[in-house]
């Protein structure tokens, strides 16, 4: 973990968090030993990322309407019925792009993501990651058998 947060850029104990996350919604499993960390609990192209949005962050709506259609300085304490008539608008508007947020997350995996990178990454990249990462634990091993 702590490889891959230096890797990334991040703070350790945030993406220890993360990783708890994802491993308690059962998108990732740890894996023991020396070697050991994380795993894909799933293959990469059965998680979605409104999987893993859900995962970390929860089921969280993008709105939080207020109901201010009453509260207008002309209806002086007494709104009008037609102010209040059916669903708020904004609110209505709010919903059908969170659904449409939902929908586009749900139509993409973390396969698709990784498909990505690799495309516009250039060859020797993954080469590299693994360079780094292996030399890493190689020098763990090491301090660990002296």
């Amino acid at each position: 973990m702590r490889d891959l947060a230096e890797l990334q850029g991040v703070p350790q104990d945030y993406l220890a968090k993360i990783f708890t996350k994802l491993a308690k919604a059962k998108l990732v499993a740890a894996t023991e030993g020396v070697r050991g960390g994380f795993r894909l609990a799933r293959p990469a192209d059965e998680i979605s990322l409104l999987d893993v949005v859900n995962a970390i962050d929860g089921r969280k709506s993008i709105f939080d309407c207020r109901e201010i259609r009453g509260r207008c300085a002309l209806f002086d304490g007494s709104p009008p019925t037609w102010a209040l008539d059916g669903p708020c608008a904004v609110h209505g508007a709010m919903q059908t792009a969170q659904q449409r947020m939902e929908e586009a997350l749900a139509q993409q995996t973390i396969l698709d993501l990784a498909r990505r990178v690799a495309r516009k990454a250039p060859a020797e990249f993954g080469g590299q990651v693994d360079e780094w990462i292996d030399g890493r634990r190689d020098r763990k091993i090491q301090a660990v058998t002296l």
